[in-house]
């Protein structure tokens, strides 16, 4: 069936309860079939019924014509032109027709290579039968009767009625299980006949409500025909029969119980019993192992003798006895036996009260206890009264002790005990010299500071150690350069050539040897100062050009050494020679420490307006990189300022120095009609090794 059928999910059989109207469902199908031949919409087709059972009928025989047509679509385009290719579109149709013609391609295939036609691959119901028919078509006409036909797996080879299932030369061999007459199939028992009167197709009984599973148990369809699954188990103590009822287990019969040797086993529903072999007699009970044992009558009955005796348990039963007088504590029995007296344990040879007066009294005695003691009438003893838990807070300014009979004050550290015995004063440690340094007493305590470049020890919090001013989190910013650490201070230091210390005591001055004399540039170069030194530079014109500016002994960043174009005469070569102009100018950068955004150094200004009416392929100014990149280090980008275009040089990379490079640039000014003028500028960048 293909992926775009609409599928029957309604219970068949419990829709046909339904139908109140007087058109049979035979009719509702020929009348979807009719739509289905002039290749109409199945979905929405004019109701011949309001009844829900021919809607559906009459939607599912128009989807099977159309089905139908669609897979003889594909048939025949496997027989005629043995490809598939056209039908890769992702449609509902194309889907089913190219379902029917890669079959039928399988098919002849197996054919071809003398294979049985009813193979047995897993390739679908519909494929399968499309497979066979199409094997069977491109068979030899010589072939048996016995080749043609067509073998149903798990299937007897003879029908209810006992007729044979070769197909009979009436139908051509089209039929999918039998045929019964000229051009006329049947199907099998489970199976119904689909509406090309030729394809069987499986009854679903437990969609249609035809099995007949009980009450409890699922229906589960299967190939022409259904099985009845029990939905709930039986449970512990039962099984499940061949007609799916539930059955006892008899535990007893089948030796699976559990029962000692001293116990018969009785069988119950769904479990069994252990019942002990041996009987116990009066005054004996039987454990869970069958053995018997006493019963302890004394215990398990109330008061089973009389007033004025005591029972005795014995094997099986029990005895009675008298009970004897028994005095209690702090009496004894008289010389005649008769009554109990009064003992005066004051007079005892036992001491009692411990040193504290003992007054005797009936069955009993007690103690008059001294000052800071109290009697204790559960242990009958005189117990040290805690004076520093019965009065907190009261007794003594910080520390109370206790002792026996009494208590005692002390203080805490950096305190002493004042003359009353209860309050304390404080202590002034710095008297002894605490510190290694500064001293500060404080109530109770005292504190020690340290001198500025110095820090208190984290070990002994007395001594004061040196500060690493260098060695600080922040000692990296602290100097430009170095930073050297002296006890209780530091200092920095900058290269030994090219720089000096600033007046700050931290930053490092770059010295401007072209400015102190201090250079070893001949007459005939000029002197440029770098960070950190100097380059002495000879900057020559090419033939044809002329130097303007730049004369001095000393070369500044802002100067511009510019060569212009100036021809001879009847010099062609020169005139048509695009460059006007030969540029330098020179710069000084330093080793970024931290490189973040891209640093713009150089702007190239032009007097060409931007967008002007000479405005050729979006651009009138062009800016290029032509030598001297350094790993791609610098870049030129397009600006417009005030109106004008402007090319500014950035470096987007860092570098590290020394380094020296010259970054030839080329400025094309297109000025109409396609002509242009080229200016080339040499940006002479020296990279200092040091960041500042």
């Amino acid at each position: 069936m293909g992926p775009c059928v609409l599928l029957l999910c309604s219970v068949f059989g419990a829709l046909l309860g339904q139908e109140v109207e007087q058109i049979s469902v035979e009719d509702c199908c020929k009348d979807g079939q009719k739509h289905g031949k002039d290749n109409e919409d199945c979905a929405s087709l004019p109701l011949i019924s309001e009844s829900t059972i021919c809607r559906i009928v009459q939607e599912q025989c128009c989807v099977t014509v159309l089905e139908d047509n669609m897979c003889t679509t594909g048939i025949n385009m496997a027989k005629n032109q043995g490809v598939c290719d056209s039908l890769y579109t992702n449609t509902c149709e194309t889907k089913t027709t190219k379902l029917c013609c890669d079959c039928c391609l399988l098919g002849k295939a197996v054919q071809a290579k003398g294979q049985p036609c009813n193979h047995t691959l897993s390739v679908g119901y519909q494929c399968g039968l499309v497979s066979r028919d199409c094997c069977k078509d491109g068979s030899s006409a010589h072939q048996t009767a016995s080749t043609g036909q067509t073998e149903l797996s798990n299937k007897d080879e003879t029908s209810e009625n006992g007729e044979n299932l070769v197909l009979s030369d009436q139908c051509k061999g089209k039929c999918a299980h039998r045929c019964v007459g000229v051009d006329t199939c049947a199907c099998l028992k489970g199976y119904k006949l689909k509406p090309d009167g030729k394809s069987c197709e499986d009854i679903n009984e437990c969609l249609l409500g035809a099995s007949n599973c009980r009450t409890g148990e699922r229906c589960i369809n299967t190939e022409g025909s259904f099985r009845c699954q029990r939905e709930v188990s039986c449970g512990t103590g039962y099984e499940l029969t061949d007609n799916n009822n539930c059955k006892d287990i008899d535990e007893c019969e089948t030796g699976i119980h559990n029962c000692g040797p001293e116990f018969e086993c009785q069988n119950t529903q769904g479990s069994f019993r252990c019942l002990p072999k041996v009987k116990c007699g009066t005054g004996y009970i039987q454990d869970a192992l069958g053995i018997c044992i006493d019963i302890n009558e004394c215990v398990s009955q109330t008061s089973p003798c009389q007033r004025g005796q005591f029972c005795i348990n014995t094997a099986g039963s029990y005895i009675c006895q008298r009970n004897v007088v028994n005095c209690g504590r702090g009496y004894h029995l008289n010389e005649e036996g008769t009554r109990c007296v009064d003992i005066d344990e004051c007079k005892g040879p036992e001491t009692f009260c411990k040193g504290h007066s003992c007054v005797n009294q009936m069955g009993s005695y007690r103690c008059d206890c001294e000052g800071g003691y109290i009697f204790n009438s559960m242990s009958r003893d005189c117990e040290d009264i805690n004076e520093c838990m019965h009065y907190p807070g009261r007794l003594c300014a910080h520390k109370c002790e206790n002792t026996l009979g009494s208590y005692k004050c002390a203080c805490t550290t950096g305190f002493k005990l004042a003359s009353d015995g209860r309050n304390c004063d404080d202590v002034n440690e710095c008297e002894d010299n605490p510190c290694s340094q500064e001293c500060a007493n404080v109530y109770g305590s005292y504190q020690c500071y340290c001198r500025r470049g110095y820090q208190l020890s984290d070990i002994d919090g007395v001594t004061c150690e040196d500060i690493d001013e260098c060695a600080l989190p922040t000692g990296g910013h602290i100097c430009a350069y170095r930073c050297h650490n002296t006890p209780g201070s530091f200092h920095c230091s900058c290269p030994v050539t090219g720089y000096t210390l600033a007046p700050n005591g931290r930053s490092c001055q770059d010295i401007d040897e072209c400015l102190t004399g201090t250079h070893t540039c001949t007459v005939d170069q000029r002197c440029f100062n770098i960070q950190g030194g100097f380059r002495c530079l000879s900057i020559q014109c090419p033939n044809n050009y002329r130097r303007i500016g730049g004369t001095g002994p000393r070369l500044e960043s802002s100067d511009n050494i510019r060569c212009m174009k100036t021809c001879q005469p009847n010099d062609i070569a020169c005139v048509l020679d695009p460059i006007h102009s030969v540029s330098h100018t020179f710069i000084s950068l330093p080793t970024f420490r931290e490189f973040i955004r891209p640093e713009e150094f150089v702007f190239l200004r032009t007097m060409v307006k931007a967008y002007g009416s000479y405005h050729l392929d979006s651009y009138d100014v062009k800016f290029d990189i032509l030598e001297g990149n350094v790993e791609n280090a610098f870049d030129v980008i397009k600006r417009i300022e005030d109106g004008l275009y402007v090319g500014v040089v950035r470096q987007v990379k860092p570098l590290i120095g020394p380094l020296t490079t010259v970054l030839k640039l080329s400025m094309l000014i297109l000025v109409n009609q396609g002509d242009s003028s080229q200016n080339i500028v040499n940006v002479h960048i020296f990279v200092s090794e040091f960041w500042f």
